[in-house]
């Protein structure tokens, strides 16, 4: 492999001019593409195949006047202290709000709180119900700001008016958190290289790559139903790994030139050499993303191969446009030095010991020691995980300032949490003889459920064969409680021929959080059983991919520990800006978090491991391999985890739940990977198992091909022309 990526950075230098156009022109297509071919992004979840989807499909067939699937706001009312919400003044302000929502866009049907007897005990608190004729995430900006419209007079009368529902939940929006990312990775490259040139050529390559990718999925937009996450999530991963794919061979490019060779030569070597690691780093990360669709979850499937296509752009880039830019670049990279900052070799051949040699010999004299303080600190790390509780996000996780959160604390107070997470209850009587009774022993089967608080008399569509009930329960929508009464509803026996389940927004989000739960063991065997044969495949041996299989968990563990710790638990809560936010972990994060977090953590342990090994295969000892290779590669390992962490914690400021916790996981899970598990456990790992870490089996040796990634035959086969006044070109046998 080294060999044709040796020939493809050599061809993109030479060819640099035709390179550069054809990859602009992608860019300016793209652009163009996104903005005629666009379309609405989605906020919905759904699981073909689960019970409460078949139940929304069964009543679009039979019973289209309920709306199972249609937007919903629930606007709350409350009195002043000492007033009821019946008084004259009062009645009339709350008539106003109904009357001017009826005329609001895409209202279907609203409500009446004193009609529907929806007062609270106290007489102080009521709610209302619009219900839209399009779902919650096709409901306009234009609906919701009419919502808010309506509402003013009422406030302004004296009266709390507060709402919430999936109709009001506000599309995500990109915040400055790329912005964050890019301004942090431009100082880290600065830091790194001491040059403007340097720093610059990885970031443009990586811009413009992540450019395509989103444009790309953009235009997709108007050809599929895209959720508002993927292409926040395709750009966090994509803005990652394109600078950091194009740093490690920027930093191979430097190295080579201040071995004196010519620009072409060195990129050629560059290529042949960190390019290969790219490789196999970037195809970790997309077996990753692209193995969600084991877990049979669209939306999430979609997530992830959205992510991958990224992440492939972002290799084609860092082997095609950097070579180019380079070539267009020349020997200015050495150039253009900021005054106080090192520059010179990013790998630190000089003469003085460099801080990651002097580590890396540290951590090498006292193996045992480093390992078990790694080891056990993680561990106390992860203890918070024991406690991961998993839901998806609603009202009760909103701001504590926002009129959701506020809504859903007067329903709460006035009639009980369970008022905002209502079941919906089908009941197919299609093959009963008594349909009216059939449905009214259901009823009085589920009034003698725990936790149940109201049940209301069957709804039934014109033809007579299915029934609507709605069911209250006393606890709230994300507790353990509700969803056991909605594993007992479902346990019922069958009366008189009467089929029962049970849809809403809080039982599909119970189903989803199933069948994610049942899919992550799954998925991590295909992700690790993959990735462990590309390992193989890559450092010819059996104990490395084994060791970094372990780590990896070992990061999994303490990075799901601090994801409960802080949105969970709310410890340092405030810092991150999420504070009376907490509650459960969102059910899609583990499985998804797991993916991404194998596909980073197996880049720095290829970057890492293949110098070591490139060390090793030229004759180096065991040891000194470790120190040598950890020597190259510790300052550039360093800058792309500091890169990395910076794009992944500016999203932490995003207003999506699922994209905040998606970046704080993967930040801390870098920081960890990084710096704890291949920066200190493996290389003391390593010192102990000493030649036995590359140990192949002679028949698996065999049978591998020789990938090559630490470009021995290319260094052997160019040696010979090393010193002639001629340029190093390959040598044909």
């Amino acid at each position: 492999m080294a060999t044709y990526l040796y020939r493809l950075g050599r061809f993109a230098f030479r060819r640099r001019r035709t390179v550069v156009f054809v990859w602009l022109g992608l860019l300016l297509a793209g652009i163009a593409g996104a903005a005629t071919l666009s379309g609405p992004v989605s906020d919905g979840f759904s699981i073909p195949g689960t019970e409460s989807q078949r139940a929304v499909d069964l009543l679009d067939e039979r019973f289209p006047q309920a709306g199972a699937d249609s937007g919903v706001a629930r606007i709350v009312f409350q009195a002043p202290p000492g007033e009821q919400l019946a008084a004259p003044d009062n009645t009339a302000a709350v008539k106003g709000v109904l009357d001017r929502l009826r005329t609001g866009p895409q209202v279907a049907e609203v409500s009446d709180p004193y009609a529907a007897r929806a007062i609270s005990a106290d007489g102080r608190t009521g709610y209302a119900q619009v219900s839209y004729d399009v779902t919650g995430q096709e409901v306009t900006t234009e609906s919701r700001e009419a919502v808010a419209a309506a509402v003013e007079p009422a406030r302004a009368a004296g009266l709390t008016v507060e709402y919430g529902g999936d109709a009001m939940m506000e599309q995500g929006e990109q915040s400055l958190a790329e912005v964050i990312g890019v301004g942090v990775a431009s100082v880290v490259l600065l830091i790194t290289f001491g040059s403007l040139v340097a720093a610059g050529l990885p970031l443009l390559s990586a811009i413009i790559g992540v450019g395509i990718g989103i444009a790309a999925i953009t235009i997709a937009t108007g050809f599929a139903d895209i959720g508002s996450g993927t292409p926040i999530l395709a750009m966090m991963i994509g803005l990652a790994v394109s600078i950091d794919y194009a740093l490690f061979i920027m930093s191979r490019y430097r190295h080579e030139l201040s071995t004196g060779l010519e620009p072409e030569e060195a990129v050629g070597r560059a290529v042949g050499t960190a390019g290969s690691a790219v490789v196999f780093a970037g195809l970790t990360v997309v077996i990753a993303l692209g193995g969600l669709f084991v877990v049979n979850v669209p939306f999430l499937t979609q997530m992830g191969l959205a992510a991958a296509f990224t992440v492939v752009i972002a290799v084609a880039i860092a082997l095609t446009l950097l070579p180019a830019l380079l070539g267009m670049a020349g020997r200015r990279v050495l150039g253009g030095r900021i005054p106080g900052l090192r520059g010179g070799d990013p790998e630190g051949s000089g003469g003085k010991p460099t801080v990651g040699r002097r580590w890396a010999g540290f951590v090498t004299r006292r193996p045992v020691a480093v390992l078990l303080t790694a080891v056990i600190g993680l561990g106390a790390l992860a203890i918070p995980a024991a406690s991961l509780e998993l839901g998806l996000p609603d009202d009760s996780t909103a701001a504590p300032d926002s009129t959701q959160r506020k809504a859903y604390q007067l329903l709460s107070d006035g009639f009980g949490p369970g008022f905002n997470g209502p079941l919906l209850m089908v009941v197919d009587v299609a093959g009963a003889a008594d349909p009216q009774a059939a449905a009214a022993s259901t009823a009085t089967a589920v009034r003698a459920l725990p936790d149940v608080a109201v049940v209301t008399p069957a709804t039934f569509n014109p033809a007579g064969d299915t029934a609507l009930l709605t069911v209250i329960p006393t606890s709230g929508p994300s507790t353990t409680e509700t969803t056991d009464l909605v594993e007992a509803i479902r346990d019922l026996p069958e009366a008189a021929g009467a089929e029962v389940s049970v849809t809403g927004v809080t039982a599909m989000n119970i189903d989803i959080s199933n069948q994610l739960n049942d899919a992550l063991l799954p998925y991590l065997s295909l992700i690790v059983g993959l990735a462990f044969l590309l390992l193989l495949l890559v450092f010819r041996s059996l104990l490395i991919p084994l060791k970094a299989t372990l780590g990896f968990l070992l990061t999994v563990a303490a990075t799901f520990g601090a994801v409960v710790a802080v949105f969970q638990w709310g410890w340092l809560a405030g810092l991150f800006g999420i504070e009376g936010q907490t509650g459960p972990i969102i059910s899609m994060l583990p499985v998804f978090l797991v993916g991404i977090v194998f596909g980073l953590a197996m880049d720095y342990q290829v970057f890492l491991v293949t110098r070591m090994r490139e060390e090793h295969v030229r004759g180096a000892a065991p040891r000194a391999a470790v120190v040598d290779g950890f020597g190259h590669s510790a300052r550039v390992v360093t800058a792309a985890a500091v890169i990395m962490i910076a794009v992944f914690t500016g999203f932490i400021l995003s207003t999506e739940t699922l994209v905040q916790q998606i970046g704080f996981g993967l930040a801390f899970a870098v920081a960890v990977d990084a710096f704890v598990v291949r920066m200190t456990i493996v290389p003391a790992v390593l010192a102990l198992l000493g030649r036995s870490a590359w140990w192949l089996p002679r028949r698996l040796d065999r049978l591998l091909p020789d990938v090559d990634v630490e470009g021995e035959k290319l260094r052997r086969r160019f040696e010979p022309a090393v010193g002639s006044e001629r340029e190093p070109e390959l040598v044909h046998r």
